[in-house]
């Protein structure tokens, strides 16, 4: 049996990087998928289309994270699809820059309405539908930099922060009603939507001298962090991150501009 037959996860961000093989390793546990993004759709249908051959339930929708009627639209199509959301992987977010006094309002309220109210609008749609089921799964894609700061970031590194304690409280409040919730802090993975880690061959080779395993992390590599926390095997754990990072945090590199 399929380790996650039967069941239903909606996965934002999923037309590249982390989580697309979220999506992609669900779906090949026997999971029926909903692939949303909104700037990579067509690697979102792309993959869809590709399970579907396979013989896979897939569902792919543009949707922004950050406004409200879209989730509600997104969490909606998903119900009439398949009937159900047993699983929410929250992984759409930015990762846009700047100088901390030089920072515009824009910039500061667009990195936090994808990354934490985004999260908070998906968590709180879904988490309506889980609680009449009595039981849910929710995984936030976060960051190392839900702990360490890092230069020039520092709005990235504020809403990775709230969301590690959106995770917590939500993970409190929502036990009642059988729902867990976790993060998932990876370090430098290597996709190109991994936007924290540098494309010039010199910052990147000094990035990775910052990880104690020598090398940078593979989409795969979280996805399969991700599998375990939304299995049956993680059924007592809730309110935790979980660190995919090569023992960077532990190294205190993370801490440290390029």
């Amino acid at each position: 049996m399929e380790e996650l037959e039967g069941k239903v996860a909606l996965v934002t961000g999923a037309g590249h990087g982390i989580g697309h093989a979220i999506a992609r390793l669900f779906a090949r546990n026997g999971a029926a998928v909903v692939l949303d993004d909104l700037e990579q759709l067509e690697g979102a249908e792309a993959l869809a289309t590709q399970l579907r051959s396979e013989g896979r339930q897939a569902l792919a929708v543009r949707a922004d994270v950050s406004v409200v009627d879209q989730v509600e639209e997104l969490v909606a199509r998903s119900l009439a699809a398949f009937g159900r959301i047993d699983v929410l992987v929250n992984n759409a977010g930015i990762t846009e820059g700047a100088p901390l006094l030089e920072m515009g309002q824009e910039q500061w309220e667009r990195v936090l309405a994808v990354n934490l109210s985004g999260p908070f609008l998906c968590l709180r749609a879904c988490g309506r539908a889980m609680r009449e089921r009595g039981a849910g799964v929710v995984v936030n894609v976060s960051s190392i930099h839900e702990d360490v700061p890092l230069l020039g970031f520092a709005q990235y590194c504020a809403s990775k922060g709230g969301l590690r304690m959106l995770m917590r409280a939500a993970a409190l409040e929502l036990a009642p009603y059988g729902i867990r919730v976790n993060n998932i802090a990876p370090g430098p993975i290597d996709s190109a939507g991994h936007g924290l880690v540098p494309q010039e061959p010199a910052a990147r080779a000094r990035l990775t001298q910052r990880v104690p395993l020598a090398r940078r992390g593979s989409p795969e590599e979280v996805a399969e962090v991700a599998l375990f926390l939304v299995s049956d095997r993680a059924a007592y754990v809730t309110g935790a991150t979980y660190y995919v990072d090569g023992g960077m945090l532990q190294s205190g590199g993370g801490a440290r501009g390029e």
